[in-house]
């Protein structure tokens, strides 16, 4: 199931890739151009495959939620750091798309993990007194 989330968050990344809109002239770094879109996808698919390699640690989703999260925006503001040392241009627009494909990633996977993976454990577990047995 983790697989899947990583895979299905992968591909919305790459179907979100196309160029949306071609910076004009007059605006050299546009809010919907190619690269927020890149911002975006790239985010999203770090945010929920974050959270898919945190649930093999961790039981609870808000740790899953800020590993995700970190790693996400860790890496977007490292990229965004490396732009402003002279490797790129720095955009706080990027850093914008970034922060909105973290979200949309976290929630596609916190939803994925609590509609799918949650409910069939829950369902394939057996109770005997205090003890849970789950298969």
């Amino acid at each position: 199931m983790l697989r899947l989330l990583a895979i299905g968050s992968i591909l919305l990344g790459m179907g979100l890739c196309p160029t949306f809109a071609s910076a004009s002239p007059s605006d050299p770094d546009p809010w919907f151009g190619e690269d927020k879109m890149l911002h975006f996808g790239v985010s999203a698919a770090l945010a929920s495959g974050g959270y898919a390699a945190a649930s093999l640690i961790w039981e609870e989703p808000e740790e899953r939620l800020l590993a995700g999260a970190g790693l996400a925006l860790g890496l977007g503001a490292a990229k965004e750091v490396a732009d402003l040392a002279g490797y790129g241009d720095p955009s706080w627009r990027d850093m914008t798309w970034n922060v909105a494909g973290t979200g949309v990633g976290l929630v596609l996977a916190w939803a994925v993990d609590r509609l799918l993976v949650r409910e069939s454990a829950a369902s394939s577990s057996v109770t005997a007194g205090s003890l849970a047995f789950r298969f």
